[in-house]
């Protein structure tokens, strides 16, 4: 059970890797509003939900491990573990359909 709470772990680390140098701007910009407002998980459509999973998921693991260098260090281990991708895509799809429900599924 460890091994699989690892993996995820390590996957969503992997996904934060590699969509930062994308998101630095935007996450600049999303803490800036976040400051301004509270955390809704209403969004305009389904993808916009997903981005909204996709960040939620990104800011768990940076909230638990703030240290950087610990936070890349683990890199090699799990840029090719098919289970750490698994795991990290179910942690998406559980906060995706938390905002889905949250929007009622995007129905009027």
């Amino acid at each position: 059970m460890s091994n699989r709470y690892s993996a995820l772990s390590a996957l969503l680390i992997l996904i934060l890797a590699l969509m930062l140098p994308t998101l630095a701007a935007a996450n600049e910009a999303d803490n800036k509003t976040h400051e301004k407002q509270p955390l809704s998980l209403i969004t305009a459509s389904p993808d916009d939900g997903f981005a909204l999973a996709v960040t939620l998921a990104r800011r768990s693991v940076t909230t638990m491990q703030k240290n950087k260098d610990i936070l890349h260090s683990e890199r090699p281990e799990y840029a090719e573990s098919a289970d750490g991708l698994i795991a990290a895509s179910h942690v998406i799809a559980v906060w995706f359909d938390t905002i889905a429900r949250a929007n009622d599924y995007w129905r009027e």
